[in-house]
């Protein structure tokens, strides 16, 4: 553990240096808080205390003032080359009259807890209570990621690397951008990705929609996030509507008649938005217990349909031994695992264009007892993060390649595969099937891999796929889109399709020929219902 208390000591006033050093439990110090006319406080990890009966004096602030960095538009300074953390508080003519001293300590181990989860690439959110151990999580973090990979960190504070222009040691080889004003975090965070090509990006206090939306934007470039946000819980990320988009977003969705009776709910329910930016999220309830969240997408949809969570509890014993509580799945219907065969004559198909309804709308159930292969796939211009969703809820094995060469098949949208560009050509010349998304939504994305993985769905799970990718449209067209054409579909569900849309005050009809046939949304502008 480095904590470089010393450098503290020396910037605070002679008075208060003196008691520190006699204090016995320096190691458990937290902060110091000078506040003036009122006593010195020191927090430790397990109480507080009055540290002396002589109220603090301006003189005693400003002798802080004077020895530290200048405070930046957040209140916040520091001391060069070291982790502390000097906040201020201000009075209504912008004088500081009020101080928090933080110590700032690198401690080692303290990532073990959670370091499979780092390695294998997933972005991770971390949650928790201010001084739980995040920010010193997310620095040994960023040591152990920095020895194979790229890492670059978004520095709002200084806190993560330290104060100054060299960062700390703590850091291992990470980079670290400084940020000038907090309210421009999410501008630094894209241009790290635009400018330094960075394969892991760290980011400490997500706190505002742009940095949620900067987070996401960046997610669906391949990069992994590690980051802290504001909350305790994911129940409290939930109900956050600056932050709920980095858990993929709530919105209200009507259900048809069908949908509610068969969920045995009312017709107005809570759904996710879309894929979550990050993959896991953890909760951490104290410096040696987590709670973690290894598929963000089914922890939230089980909190919005009212179900409890049994997320996976990670701590230390009292021996330093890390120990892993799992809950017990519930076994699925007839005590079957799902699973099918990836059969290796798909690499041979070549596809100018998906047809994946058409294939999707064969009916029949799920094959059963079988085992896939796992498909390298490079995407270009198609969303990660929408993919992995996709992959799944269909139990999918799909690996993201960075390379043409590397890859089984190549997946892209039809506006690219117009132009033509290099990796397209290269996959053709190469034999590769390439599969051609006409829009990059999750309803794509899986009929594209039912295709490559030969897979049928069952009329279930057809409408319910059906009926998602209708309230998407439904929601874009509110929002100003002219009009929206959906996947072809069977008569039933299309069906479905025009009633839901008609509940919403739009209007719609289908078109095409069968298997083909589709339903097409459209504005009212009239203002009265279909």
């Amino acid at each position: 553990m480095i904590d470089d208390l010393a450098a503290l000591l020396e910037v605070l006033p002679p008075q208060i240096k003196i008691l520190l050093e006699k204090l016995s439990d320096n190691q458990n110090l937290l902060e110091i808080v000078m506040d003036f006319g009122r006593y010195p406080e020191i927090r430790l990890t397990d109480r507080e205390m009055i540290l002396s009966q002589e109220p603090i004096a301006q003189t005693d602030i400003d002798y802080v003032t004077d020895h530290i960095s200048p405070f930046m538009g957040d209140n916040r300074a520091g001391i060069e080359r070291t982790l502390h953390r000097i906040s201020g508080i201000r009075n209504r003519h912008g004088k500081v009259i009020g101080l928090t001293c933080r110590v700032g300590r690198a401690v080692f181990g303290t990532v073990d807890i959670v370091r499979d989860i780092l390695e294998t690439g997933q972005s991770l959110l971390l949650l928790g209570r201010p001084g739980v151990g995040k920010t010193t999580l997310l620095r040994e973090a960023a040591r152990i990621l920095a020895e194979k990979q790229r890492v670059v960190i978004v520095d709002t504070s200084n806190e993560i690397a330290g104060d100054g222009d060299v960062p700390h040691p703590a850091i291992g080889r990470a980079r670290r951008m400084q940020v000038v004003n907090p309210s421009q975090q999410h501008e630094v965070m894209i241009e790290a990705v635009e400018n330094h090509m960075p394969q892991v990006i760290i980011i400490d206090e997500i706190g505002r929609q742009l940095e949620a939306e900067a987070a996401r934007t960046i997610a669906e470039r391949g990069v992994q996030l590690v980051g802290t946000a504001h909350g305790v819980t994911l129940e409290n990320l939930i109900i956050n509507p600056t932050l709920s988009d980095l858990v993929g977003g709530i919105d209200s969705v009507t259900l048809s008649d069908e949908e509610a009776r068969r969920r045995g709910t009312q017709k107005t329910v809570l759904e996710r938005r879309s894929p979550p930016t990050f993959d896991v999220l953890v909760e951490i309830q104290d410096r040696q217990t987590f709670a973690v969240h290894a598929n963000v997408s089914h922890s939230v949809d089980m909190l919005l349909r009212h179900k409890a969570l049994q997320p996976e509890i990670r701590y230390r014993d009292t021996s330093g031994e890390i120990r892993v509580e799992v809950a017990p799945q519930p076994q699925q219907r007839g005590g079957k695992q799902r699973q099918t065969t990836y059969s290796n004559q798909t690499q041979k198909m070549e596809y100018g264009d998906f047809r994946g309804r058409q294939a999707l709308d064969s009916g029949g159930d799920f094959q059963e007892e079988k085992t896939f292969q796992t498909v390298n796939i490079h995407l270009y211009g198609v969303g990660q993060n929408r993919l992995r969703q996709a992959a799944k809820s269909l139990h999918l094995p799909v690996n993201l390649v960075p390379q043409v060469d590397e890859a089984d098949v190549l997946m892209t949208l039809k506006s690219h595969y117009r132009k033509r560009p290099q990796p397209i050509t290269e996959a053709e010349k190469m034999g590769k099937p390439v599969y051609v998304l006409r829009s990059n939504t999750i309803i794509q994305m899986e009929s594209c891999l039912a295709d490559i993985f030969s897979l049928n769905v069952n009329e279930t799970d057809k409408a319910s796929s059906a009926l998602r990718e209708t309230q998407d449209a439904i929601r874009k067209v509110l929002t100003g889109t002219r009009s929206l054409e959906l996947t072809p579909q069977s008569s039933n569900i299309r069906r479905e399709q025009h009633q839901l849309i008609r509940q919403s005050n739009l209007l719609s009809h289908s078109l095409g020929r069968e298997p083909r046939r589709r339903v097409r949304i459209y504005q009212n502008t009239a203002g009265g219902k279909s």
